[in-house]
């Protein structure tokens, strides 16, 4: 077996555990005697966090969200022996990163009833292209400050982040703009019942500090 890929696959392993961290569920239990999934959206991420416990755990849970999909998309490859930027190292921060979000999304040590992998995603996108993840960081911004949905906001990040990738960088590396698909898609999936209640002008705006709008 190619050592690159034996090492490729445990590093996906690594990721994946990285990102079943369950940060919101743990943080609320051990700081708050509180499980965030019993409570608001009963979603185990860091919107239903701020939502349900304030910004004192939803900023810390947030962050970790965050480190959860960048610090093994960050160090992983630069271990695996692989060439700097040759095909084989793309792929594998992008399965790093997907690994990382479906770690979240499932995460095998909270029942696999996680969050919906947007800062997770965020933090491997900020390890693997970070200007457009600034740019994705500002559209969510503007969004959310003048709609004050999370999910609309959050569906319009990652829609920017594909558009980035093409048009504003210009990337010529179809790994970089098969995974800014992917990722744009898994992002509509995981919100694909805020999309309805969107529509239905059901959803639940909130504010800067979690409280509901």
């Amino acid at each position: 077996m190619d050592p690159n890929w034996a090492y490729s696959g445990g590093a996906v392993v690594v990721s994946y555990l990285c990102g079943s961290i369950p940060t919101s569920v743990w943080w609320g239990k051990g700081f708050f005697g509180v499980d965030v999934r019993e409570h608001g959206s009963h979603n185990a991420g860091a919107t239903n966090t701020f939502r349900v416990l304030g910004p004192k755990a939803g900023i810390p849970v947030l962050l970790i969200d965050v480190l959860k999909g960048f610090v093994p998309v960050r160090l992983l490859p630069e271990m695996s022996g692989m060439k700097t930027w040759s095909e084989d190292w793309l792929w594998l921060r992008v399965l790093l990163v997907l690994a990382a979000v479906i770690g979240h999304l499932y995460p095998v040590f909270a029942n696999f009833r996680g969050g919906k992998g947007v800062a997770t995603s965020l933090g491997g996108v900020l390890a693997v292209h970070p200007g457009s993840a600034l740019i994705c960081i500002i559209v969510f911004a503007i969004v959310f400050a003048w709609s004050r949905f999370v999910s609309l906001a959050s569906l319009c990040a990652s829609l920017a982040f594909p558009v980035a990738v093409v048009v504003v960088f210009r990337e010529k590396s179809g790994v970089l703009l098969g995974f800014s698909i992917v990722l744009c898609v898994l992002v509509f999936w995981t919100h694909r019942h805020n999309i309805g209640r969107l529509i239905r002008r059901e959803e639940n705006r909130m504010t800067f500090t979690g409280r509901p709008a």
